[in-house]
């Protein structure tokens, strides 16, 4: 789904999500059109598929980067999406958070240390990908429908043989 490329004025902490090919790229926003996001050696702004070859490293680096730069042609929007349930730390101890790791080489998983992860552990304190979750739970209920369906067929084509 593409994201709209909004105007809203952007805030200090905001969590930007940009809709890359396949996936959603997270940064925080620190001012002056600048965003701090954590980037695998592949993470090119409108790479597209390209960037999804991130999956494949152990390590990023963490980046300060003009929005415009990272965003490249792609969408994106201000998106607090947790704020109603967890409490965003203090806007200049996010950005004082963010700064202080910008050069640093950290571990990268993507089921555990994503970009997502990255940000909502800055903003919040909490280290989450609801990208990951979502891709589990889908993962889990496609391997569901899957196997009942495998098993409805080995019913089925026991039943056919009983009856011949």
């Amino acid at each position: 789904m593409a994201l709209p490329r909004r105007r809203r004025t952007l805030r200090p902490g905001d969590l930007i999500e940009i809709s890359r090919f396949g996936y959603e790229h997270w940064a925080i926003y620190v001012g002056h059109g600048y965003v701090v996001h954590l980037a695998p050696p592949s993470e090119i702004a409108g790479a597209g598929a390209a960037s999804v070859l991130s999956a494949l490293t152990n390590k990023a680096i963490v980046k300060k980067e003009l929005l415009s730069a990272v965003a490249g042609s792609d969408n994106y929007r201000v998106n607090n999406k947790h704020d109603d349930k967890y409490r965003p730390l203090p806007c200049n101890k996010i950005v004082k958070r963010a700064e202080e790791l910008v050069g640093q080489e950290l571990p990268y998983s993507l089921t555990s240390d994503n970009c997502e992860h990255f940000v909502n552990h800055l903003r919040y304190g909490v280290s989450r990908s609801d990208q990951v979750t979502d891709a589990v739970t889908t993962a889990s209920v496609a391997a569901g429908v899957l196997a009942a369906a495998g098993l409805v067929g080995l019913l089925l084509a026991r039943s056919r043989r009983e009856r011949q």
